[in-house]
């Protein structure tokens, strides 16, 4: 990953480049190294590319989706299991809110990336099961199902609202 975190002009990068070989651009100036790279990219300048760290930072996209859509649907069934679950009227409006919320985010990113849909599968049951631990430590004196409820199909998931039923 990026060494230099601080602050640095493009002068004093060629500077520090110049006097030690081994220091990259990526670790000194990271926004510099994208303009870098893209400009590279566009004028077709393959073999001037910093392959190990460009393929490391598209490797970092898909984990950051995979990540967001865990962190997404972990929220939405934690709140789901809150508005169905626990009887606290008075936070009906703030969970609902909630929902909708992860819901719309879950939808963008999914018609971003529709082969994410299998990851969500994956990842469903362990989601429930971080859902059901929280909300039991929360609310513990109310009793919730240790089976999902909900079911695992994206699109009921994402629009059902199964407090009405």
């Amino acid at each position: 990953m990026r060494a230099y975190h601080g602050k640095i002009d493009g002068k004093l990068c060629l500077a520090i480049m110049a006097e030690n070989p081994e220091v990259k651009l990526y670790d000194l100036d990271f926004a510099q190294w994208v303009a870098a790279t893209v400009a590279q990219l566009q004028a077709r300048e393959f073999d001037c590319l910093d392959l190990p760290n460009l393929i490391e930072e598209i490797d970092s996209l898909d984990n950051r989706d995979k990540r967001e859509l865990q962190s997404q649907l972990q929220v939405l069934l934690s709140h789901l299991l809150k508005r169905v679950y626990v009887a606290s009227a008075n936070d009906f409006r703030v969970w609902g809110l909630t929902i909708r919320e992860q819901r719309r985010e879950l939808q963008l990113l999914l018609a971003q990336s529709p082969s994410l849909k299998s990851y969500f599968l994956d990842i469903f049951a362990k989601c429930w099961q971080d859902a059901l631990e929280e909300v039991s430590s929360d609310y513990p004196g109310f009793d919730l199902p240790h089976i999902c409820p909900f079911p695992t199909d994206t699109d009921a998931i994402l629009s059902q609202r199964f407090w009405e039923d």
